[in-house]
């Protein structure tokens, strides 16, 4: 069994290429749940639907979230009866946040209903969220704390940020099955995602960042940052924000204490050597994820460390 931990976009992506490279039933995915938030009544989880949908087949490639081809009818109509509609939620893609809520409401876990959602619409991997608690990112901005969506989407992370805190760390236990994937992982992908607020989120459920120190299994991650910015979102600025250098390097400075290998970018070699010095191993390669090709070529390298 592999493990990946995912973030959004970026994770979709590499794991469009995976699920071509090895059978989906062989995959464990531990999603971010930091990022989920209340919707019109509705409880949303954005990266967990992400991954959903774009391996399904179904995500909205030039936005990089939603149902490709869907209408914005309700939203609209919700606008014109006064209400705040800077998150955008298209009409199929409301259907499965009343079905989330309703099933969260009847007493079943998240990750009970993660799974109904997955296999409804044609999967075989398991997507696991990280915690069955509530866990939420928020920025540290003028003086006060924002959710990550606010900060995202509505502000279009433009705020100064001075900090990230993860609300609910305290009580938050692993999902059902996390901490055992982990353990029995042939090997774990950290995928392309946001170190601070995707990864982050994940790393910040209590007993997550131990059993990925304690595993066998070989820990790999591919670094988001390339050239010293990311592809899609805010991880360079928010990785700046709290003090660790927007680069390959400083993405393995988060992961430090259990990655054994590095994936990062051609632009990024003559880091190589200060990665390695770190006790992790770095491999040069093309990241950058254009076409299908490119995503199947990344999992393919990914995968290749776990036989060696």
């Amino acid at each position: 069994m592999i493990v990946a931990l995912a973030g959004g976009v970026g994770a979709a992506r590499f794991l469009e290429g995976l699920i071509r490279v090895i059978p989906q039933k062989e995959i464990t995915i531990i999603g971010n749940v930091g990022d989920d938030i209340n919707v019109y009544g509705l409880h949303v989880s954005p990266d967990l639907d992400i991954v959903t949908y774009t391996l399904a087949g179904l995500v909205d490639q030039r936005k990089g979230w939603g149902f490709r081809g869907d209408t914005f009818h309700c939203q609209a109509l919700l606008r014109k009866y006064g209400f705040e509609t800077w998150f955008n939620l298209g009409d199929r893609d409301l259907a499965t946040h009343i079905y989330r809520t309703e099933e969260l409401h009847r007493g079943r876990r998240l990750s009970e209903v993660t799974a109904d959602l997955v296999s409804r619409l044609g999967l075989r991997v398991k997507l696991l969220p990280a915690s069955d608690d509530l866990l939420q990112t928020y920025v540290l901005s003028g003086g006060r704390q924002m959710h990550f969506q606010e900060y995202m989407v509505r502000r279009k992370a433009k705020p100064k940020v001075q900090g990230v805190v993860f609300r609910g760390t305290e009580s938050a236990k692993p999902a059902k099955h996390v901490a055992e994937s982990i353990a029995r992982a042939r090997g774990i992908i950290v995928c392309p995602s946001n170190p601070i607020v995707s990864i982050g989120a994940i790393l910040a459920v209590r007993g997550i960042k131990s059993a990925l120190r304690k595993t066998t299994g070989k820990v790999v991650g591919i670094s988001p940052i390339i050239g010293g910015k990311t592809v899609k979102g805010p991880a360079d600025k928010l990785m700046k924000a709290v003090g660790i250098e927007a680069s390959a390097l400083g993405v393995a400075e988060c992961y430090n204490g259990f990655l054994d290998t590095l994936i990062i970018d051609r632009l990024d070699k003559e880091l190589a050597p200060d990665i390695k010095a770190t006790g992790i191993k770095p491999i040069v390669t093309n990241t950058l994820m254009k076409t299908m090709a490119d995503k199947v070529r990344l999992a393919k390298v990914a995968i290749s460390e776990f036989s060696r």
